[in-house]
Order: C-alpha cells, then sequence, then structure tokens
C-alpha cells in the first residue's frame, strides 16, 4: 500500500477552488491521486467509493483502456485544430455518434466545452432562432425556482438557486421562473412522485402576465439534480410540452446531468416520453476525462438559420475548443464504452436493487425524505436548527473518512455512481452510510 502514496503538495493557498469550503479544506485536505474502476486512490492509499461518478460526470467509471488510449493517439496525431471555418473528421465522426444516440427529432449538434455553455448556447440559439423567423420580440427566458444550469450569466439568471444568484447583482432582464416540484406530500416516494402535475400549470399564469408572443423559451431539468435529486411529478413534464407548443415557446431540456444513461436511457426525454425543441449535454459526454458539452437541435430549429446567401455565417457564436480534436476523440470513445458494455442497459437493471438499497436508510435518524429516479438517489436530513448545512457537509466528511465520496447540496446527500457499479458496491455505499448516518449528532 506504503507504493501508492504520493505526497501532497506543500502549498495549497494559490488555488482557489470553486464551490468548496476553502479555509475548511485546506486545513484538512481531501487528496486524490489516482482511480481506476470504481474507486478513487487517496494521497495516503486509501480506496474511496466513487458514490458521486465524479462530479455526475464519469458514467463509465475510471481509467477505462478505450477512452484512455483514444486521448492518448488523438494528442499524437492532431492536437489542435480551428472550427471556426475549418474542421477535423472526429468532430463530424461524434456528432453522427451523438444523432444516433438521441431520440428523434434530434439531428444536429452544436459543440462546447462545458454544461454551462451548453445552457448559454441553447438560449441564444432561442433567441435567435425567433428573430430568424420574424418574432424578435420573443426575448423572455423561463426558469424553474431551485433549478440549476450552470453558473454563467445566463445560466444563472434562468437557475433558482438562490445563493448561486444573489451575489451577483441583476443578471438578465426579462426572466421569470416557474415553481420547483418538490411536494412535501410526495415524501419517501420511489420514482416519479403522484403529486404537482399542476404545477406546469404555472406557465400559463406568466404567459397571461408577460404575454405568450413575448415568450423565447423555457428551460428546466427533466430530473433536477444539483439541488438535491427533485423529480418531476407524473404528468408533470407532458403538461409544460403542451403548453409551450400552444405558445409557440421552445422548450429546453437541460440533461448535463440526466443524460448518457443516468436514468437508463440516453437522455431523460426518452425515459420520460416527452421530446424538447433542445437538449443541453455535458458531463458524461466524455466521462468527465476532458472538458466538452453540446446542445441537440431539431431540423426545424437549425434550419431556420440556413439562409440567406451561402458565404454568410449563420449563427454568430462559438468556442475556441468547439469539437476540439482530443475531447472529440475521447467522446467517440465514450460513447463506444457505453455501447459496448451494454452500459445504459446496466443502470436500467439495477435501478431496483439501487432503489431498496436507498430507502432501506429512511428509518435512520434524522431522514425526512428519501428520492429515486434510474441510479440517482437523495436523502435529505432534517437540518440543525440554526446551522443549515452543517449536517450533511458532516455526513460527506464521515463518510470520505470511512471510503465512501458522496456529495452534499445543502442538507440533502445526493448520489449518482458510475454505471459500472456492481451489487456488491451498493451494499458498500449504503452500510456506509447508514453507519455515519447512524453517528450523526
Amino acid at each position: 500500500m506504503a507504493l501508492d502514496r504520493k505526497p501532497a503538495p506543500n502549498d495549497l493557498s494559490a488555488f482557489w477552488m470553486p464551490f468548496t469550503a476553502n479555509r475548511q479544506f485546506k486545513s484538512k485536505p481531501r487528496m486524490f491521486v489516482s482511480a481506476d474502476g470504481m474507486f478513487y486512490k487517496t494521497d495516503d492509499g486509501r480506496d474511496v467509493l466513487d458514490g458521486t461518478a465524479g462530479l455526475w460526470c464519469c458514467n463509465a467509471g475510471h481509467n477505462r483502456p478505450k477512452i484512455v488510449e483514444a486521448i492518448r493517439a488523438q494528442a499524437g496525431e492532431l492536437d489542435y485544430a480551428p472550427a471556426f471555418q475549418m474542421g477535423h473528421p472526429k468532430a463530424f465522426e461524434l456528432a453522427s455518434a451523438l444523432r444516433d444516440m438521441a431520440p428523434e427529432p434530434f439531428d444536429h449538434v452544436f459543440f462546447t466545452n462545458s454544461g454551462s455553455e451548453s445552457v448559454e448556447t441553447a438560449l441564444k440559439i432561442a433567441l435567435a432562432y425567433h428573430r430568424a423567423r420574424g418574432e424578435g420580440q420573443r426575448t423572455r427566458l423561463i426558469g424553474r425556482e431551485r433549478g440549476y444550469h450552470g453558473v454563467n450569466f445566463g445560466g444563472i439568471s434562468v437557475g433558482g438557486i438562490v445563493n448561486n444568484r444573489k451575489f451577483f447583482g441583476t443578471l438578465l432582464t426579462g426572466v421569470d421562473h416557474l415553481p420547483a416540484t418538490h411536494l412535501p406530500e410526495n415524501a419517501m416516494t420511489r420514482g416519479q412522485p403522484e403529486h404537482g402535475a399542476q404545477l406546469a400549470d404555472e406557465l400559463e399564469k406568466i404567459c397571461a402576465l408577460h404575454g405568450p408572443e413575448t415568450i423565447a423559451a423555457v428551460i428546466v431539468e427533466p430530473m433536477a439534480g444539483s439541488t438535491g435529486v427533485l423529480l418531476p411529478p407524473k404528468g408533470y413534464l407532458e403538461r409544460l410540452r403542451e403548453i409551450c407548443t400552444k405558445h409557440g415557446i421552445l422548450l429546453i431540456f437541460d440533461e448535463v446531468i440526466t443524460g448518457f444513461g443516468r436514468l437508463g436511457s440516453s437522455f431523460a426525454a426518452e425515459h420520460f416520453g416527452v421530446m424538447p425543441d433542445l437538449i443541453t449535454c455535458a458531463k458524461g459526454l466524455t466521462n468527465g476525462v476532458i472538458p466538452m458539452g453540446a446542445v441537440l437541435a431539431t431540423s426545424e430549429i437549425h434550419d431556420a438559420f440556413m439562409t440567406g446567401p451561402e458565404h454568410m455565417i449563420e449563427l454568430f457564436h462559438g468556442y475556441t475548443y468547439s469539437g476540439n480534436p482530443i475531447a472529440s476523440a475521447a467522446g467517440l470513445a465514450t460513447l463506444a464504452t457505453y455501447r459496448e458494455e451494454g452500459l445504459f442497459e446496466r443502470a436500467a437493471e439495477l435501478a431496483p436493487y439501487w432503489e431498496d438499497a436507498l430507502h432501506s436508510l429512511s428509518d435512520c435518524p434524522h431522514v425526512i425524505d428519501i428520492r429515486n429516479m434510474g441510479l440517482i438517489g437523495a436523502i435529505e436530513l432534517e437540518p440543525i436548527a440554526g446551522a443549515p448545512t452543517r449536517r450533511a457537509f458532516q455526513a460527506f466528511l464521515d463518510a470520505f473518512d470511512k471510503g465512501c465520496l458522496i456529495r452534499t447540496t445543502g442538507d440533502i446527500i445526493a448520489l449518482s455512481p458510475p454505471l459500472i457499479i456492481e451489487k456488491g458496491h451498493i451494499d458498500q455505499l449504503f452500510g456506509t452510510l447508514r453507519d455515519v448516518l447512524t453517528g450523526l449528532d
């Protein structure tokens, strides 16, 4: 075991860490130095079971040979090629592979570098689409309370997590929000909750307030992940689709978390049988190995831009690294790994075992709700009076010390393991969590 040890850096001050209690972390660092399969290795030689797929992204597990080799080979062949007025084969191959994996009617792919950029891109496409069709008055964007759509200005404007918004000024104008889908009467539900479909009708009220002809798009996560695994009530997404269609509003599904097998299908749109007009994705696209994201669009949206002189740019938007060669190679290898190992089907098969193991913790101290769908779970804890988030954060620290990586958001424990997880790993994860929860104050 000693041979696996690697020294931690002796100066932690330069790196201003994202979404981290920096002072707490740097007083007692938690360092990963390698990873393989379902496990991370710490700098003191301990194995830590990955209960979160990194950050919702390592869906195929860690150190996967096909992905590693694809990156290595591509770096030695073509390291970078510009995406503006130039191309390289693998970007087109990956776009075609994504089109083939996605449900109908998604035929076109715009590449980005992250989920945040995918959201910004989708919002801009929505606005530009209406303008291209002669409805430039459609400038309003509708998000949802407790929604998470990344950290750029468009994303936090349509997002609905308070701390992600309140420090950064007035944000975008012309934005409104639907209510969150989380209702107390749905506590301890297995899968989609029964109550709450009527919450989608709040969109009609927003339309009446602003005028539907002013609204460009509604963006929601089919299942909200980062805010604590909030599930759509039965009939809710269908009703949103109906209202958007009725008023000519584009519906955007943010599938940065739910894409690539998390619910046992390629995308949540397929799982729920509800087709939006645009889908954002990232994370699992490259298994978290290389930053990359994408927006999937229908031909109706894409073709609205393909007018005018052929030498003119149709959409004035893009990134230096859109369709980066190494990221494209990683994406192709990742999609091949999912397909060859049947990981989406595996997730669907394991979901009932996962559900039973998760809900077995309902009798643990401080647990007030448990939610699940596919290979995702949430355990909501009663907050400590006057000290919100402290109880869940202590659970996070205790679980790490006991060899399991979990994620917390507020006083909610969120779980989303790699799709290669086995029943023995599930038993280990929830056995450890029972010990952790039993020992919490």
